[in-house]
């Protein structure tokens, strides 16, 4: 009884221990699956994984493909629907296989290839810097990326060694056949991105030595291209100093002299034009090409920007002959139209007038106060009259006043030339200083400036006709000064009557007799 009773007390101990394994093992086997699936959520929508099933699908269909052709070699071919269809497939297996082609011999696609390093010229202008630093930070942008591909191929396969793991201790605690497949997958599933990982550690490094060089290269020609401003700013600097130090010498000389601000343009276009000529030499390396080609093109320019280019060489003949000035008045007529102004600018197009009140204003326009673009290129085809010309400030100004047939003329062409030499004696001796000074550019022979008083006999009267010198840029002032003063002067004569339009109304209402005949001649 004793031996019985140990016997069954040792059968419910090794089936206590039974359970106790089996439930050691369950709870093994929970603990991998569960990190089996933590694995796994780490791997759900990885793009890695994704496209690995792509490579697995693409030797798949490969393979399928093989077998389809081998098949239908085999086939009868008096079977023509059996190869018909084989055919069909094929030529879907071929379309999947295109579709996907990238995956051909590599798990990962187009990943495992670097992004292209494009070639960049030759930084050779300013404006090439900026395109220079985006090329840089492009590369730099690139060489991250196909850096992150490196890292996330070495966690995949991180991860893929432990569910490897894990798979191998579910397989050695449940002998299931499923987990002897699953390892199977997992193994040469890891020795692919294995292999994969090593390509692109290696296609890294030597990726990154390349755009670490273009990058060196690139800073390099950035660096001699800012030098090159550099030095063509401080050249540019350099010729405005001068350029300053010139203009403050001319306004020292030019004191008392409106020419200064000629001068000033003058100078001003020449530093433009050296400073263009200085960046063309400097960032075009075949001046001479372009040379030819403007050669060849200028008869075409010529043509089509002939205004624009007659007023370039008017420009220059203003300049160089000085026949108008920034502050002149002239007097520009053209169809008809009448402008008389002062010269507010003169550029290398145009000259900018600003029309006052004139004579011309008053007879002709009606109207004052606009401003008035004339091209250059009008002084060789249309009048212009500078009443200001050489430092002259005055201009002859007449006055007409009409008197009877029976008046005293003499006493009257007396009477309006004392008035003249009243009101125009300061212009008449500034006029003789101007003329004088004239003299050694000009041959000058009818250099009188005393006033003029002329008569004219005319159908209606005896017109007096006053001349006198008037400022220029005022002479309206004058004239409506002396007009009422040679007017009153003339009527408190007794002997002088001022002649103007009249007729004679016949109010005899008789009968009018009739002209005796003349004899025949």
């Amino acid at each position: 009884m004793e031996a019985i009773e140990e016997k069954r007390l040792k059968e419910i101990e090794e089936e206590k221990l039974k359970q106790k394994e089996a439930e050691e093992k369950r709870a093994k086997i929970t603990e991998i699956k569960n990190r089996i699936d933590a694995i796994d959520s780490e791997l759900k929508n990885n793009i890695l994984l994704k496209r690995y099933s792509n490579y697995d699908a693409y030797r798949r269909i490969s393979s399928e493909l093989d077998d389809l052709k081998d098949t239908v070699e085999k086939v009868n071919p008096k079977n023509e629907d059996k190869i018909f269809q084989l055919n069909n497939k094929i030529r879907i297996k071929e379309n999947e296989l295109e579709l996907i082609a990238e995956y051909k011999g590599s798990p990962i696609g187009s990943l495992i290839n670097p992004p292209e390093i494009e070639s960049y010229e030759s930084i050779t202008n300013p404006f090439g810097i900026i395109n220079a630093l985006s090329y840089i930070k492009k590369l730099e942008n690139n060489k991250k990326q196909f850096s992150s591909i490196e890292e996330r191929i070495s966690e995949i396969t991180n991860l893929l060694d432990e569910k490897l793991y894990a798979y191998v201790d579910l397989y050695n605690t449940d002998p299931k056949p499923e987990y002897k497949e699953e390892i199977n997958f997992l193994d040469k599933e890891k020795k692919d991105f294995h292999m994969v990982l090593e390509i692109v550690s290696t296609t890294e490094e030597v990726y990154t030595r390349k755009i670490e060089q273009v990058i060196l290269e690139t800073k390099s020609q950035i660096s001699n291209q800012v030098e090159k401003i550099f030095n063509i700013a401080m050249i540019i600097v350099s010729l405005f100093i001068i350029t300053f130090l010139i203009k403050l010498a001319l306004k020292k000389y030019f004191s008392q002299n409106e020419n200064y601000y000629m001068t000033n343009k003058v100078i001003n276009f020449f530093v433009v034009f050296f400073i263009v000529i200085i960046i063309l030499f400097s960032y075009i390396d075949n001046v001479s090409y372009v040379v030819t080609i403007l050669g060849f093109a200028s008869a075409g320019i010529a043509i089509a920007l002939k205004d624009w280019f007659m007023s370039i060489f008017g420009w220059m003949v203003i300049v160089t002959s000085g026949s108008i000035h920034v502050g002149d008045r002239i007097k520009v007529t053209r169809n008809g139209l009448e402008v008389v102004g002062d010269v507010l600018d003169i550029s290398l197009f145009k000259i900018t007038v600003r029309e006052d009140i004139t004579l011309t204003s008053y007879t002709v326009n009606r109207r004052t106060g606009r401003i008035f673009f004339i091209p250059n290129n009008y002084i060789f085809s249309e009048m212009i009259a500078n009443y200001t010309h050489s430092g002259l400030r005055t201009v002859w100004d007449g006055i007409d006043i009409t008197i009877t047939f029976d008046s005293n003329h003499k006493k009257a062409q007396h009477i309006a030339k004392e008035i003249l030499k009243h009101y125009s004696k300061g212009y008449t001796d500034i006029t003789r200083k101007q003329l004088s000074k004239m003299r050694s550019k000009y041959q000058l022979r009818a250099t009188g400036v005393e006033p003029r008083v002329y008569t004219f006999v005319e159908s209606y009267g005896i017109v007096i006709s006053s001349w006198y010198l008037t400022n220029s840029y005022a002479a309206l002032v004058l004239r409506s000064t002396m007009s009422p003063e040679i007017l009153e002067a003339f009527m408190k004569e007794d002997d002088i009557h001022i002649a103007y339009p009249t007729q004679t109304v016949n109010s005899n209402t008789g009968t009018r007799t009739p002209p005796i005949d003349l004899p025949d001649v």
